[in-house]
């Protein structure tokens, strides 16, 4: 079903899909010049619906605000506008009891570990798919509670050294799943797949 969360700034258009008796609710933080119609992040959306969890997959900027570039790298902003999309979560009626969890693309993986930081135990687990979790501090990075998960693309070799710096980093259980011969996108034959089974098990390892 299609929603708009309300912030102090902007109406966030969203889609939230409720499977029957979900164990737990994903909030997804796309990546810059992305939205929630993004064909990859669907598709991880499904293969977690199929699974039993609800997702919200969610605009954090307007239309408008998406055409000023430099406002796709706004991870302060995006960060804000997530906390608020799980203040929201954790007040509807359908959705208030689950828990939640985060699962981040690109540079919405740094918005998603920043959110993570600062709500401690409220969020149970977050997934990073080609993330970059470098644009979040050391500090931040120490500061999140949840298990996380970092999958990146064994053929994006910067990427690969930016997620193992930011590893280190991370004091919380955590696990780096790199999948060979993926590139940033994971566009090749069956490496989204991939993303999405792993995806799927840290949630229903963690936010089950």
């Amino acid at each position: 079903m299609e929603v708009v969360i309300a912030t102090k700034e902007a109406n966030l258009e969203g889609t939230l899909t409720l499977p029957e008796n979900a164990r737990g609710v994903v909030l997804f933080s796309h990546g810059s010049g992305s939205s929630r119609f993004s064909p990859r992040n669907n598709y991880v959306a499904r293969i977690l619906n199929d699974a039993g969890f609800a997702t919200l997959l969610l605009d954090l900027l307007t239309r408008q605000e998406d055409l000023d570039y430099e406002m796709r790298f706004d991870i302060e902003l995006l960060t804000a506008r997530l906390l608020e999309a799980t203040s929201w979560l954790q007040s509807e009626n359908k959705t208030k009891q689950m828990k939640i969890g985060y699962f981040g693309a690109s540079t919405g993986a740094a918005s998603a570990l920043k959110a993570a930081a600062k709500l401690g135990r409220s969020i149970s687990s977050v997934v990073s798919r080609g993330g970059r979790p470098d644009l979040a501090s050391p500090e931040e990075l120490a500061l999140v509670a949840a298990p996380t998960l970092l999958i990146v693309g064994g053929s994006d070799d910067i990427v690969v050294e930016l997620n193992r710096e930011a590893f280190l980093n991370l004091a919380c259980e955590k696990e780096m799943k790199i999948i060979p011969g993926a590139s940033h996108l994971f566009e090749e034959p069956g490496k989204l797949e991939q993303v999405a089974t792993a995806a799927k098990d840290w949630f229903r390892r963690y936010l089950a």
